[in-house]
């Protein structure tokens, strides 16, 4: 067998190898219907979000690449899991956005991404929750979380 086909060969291998870690990943990381449901109806607001914390140049650099990264496999046509795949289709994207969301919170705090929301209150602690962030501080008069 030539050497070309032999290269061709390992990197389809490596590729499909990459291809199903990655989908073990989500699969483990899933969260549940009503946190998918959530983040759908939040995606306006997290795409403005993201695209804030990504310009920020005061978060730390690695933030700022993940949410780049982030933003760029958004914007390109095809996913890892193909949409006509029921329910796990068009969840990849929320999983991904949810994986990398929490990563982003606890690297840069929950400061920065208060004060780079651009949705309500109700919104910020739907947000708060897919992310995993503790509940909302209770100062007697309401429950929320404080501006930054």
């Amino acid at each position: 067998m030539a050497w070309w086909w032999q290269t061709l060969i390992g990197v389809a291998a490596a590729l499909l190898l990459v291809w199903i870690a990655l989908l073990t990943a989500l699969l483990i990381a899933k969260p549940g219907r009503s946190q998918l449901k959530e983040a759908l109806r939040l995606l306006p607001d997290l795409l403005r979000l993201l695209t804030r914390l990504a310009a920020d140049r005061t978060l730390p650099r690695g933030v700022r690449v993940r949410l780049g990264l982030l933003l760029a496999y958004l914007a390109i046509p095809f996913d890892l899991i193909p949409d006509f795949i029921p329910v796990l289709g068009y969840a990849d994207d929320a999983i991904i956005v949810v994986a990398v969301l929490r990563s982003t919170v606890r690297r840069a705090g929950l400061e920065a991404v208060r004060r780079h929301w651009p949705g309500t209150d109700e919104g910020f602690a739907a947000l708060a929750r897919l992310a995993g962030l503790p509940p909302p501080v209770d100062n007697g008069e309401n429950s929320s979380y404080p501006r930054a």
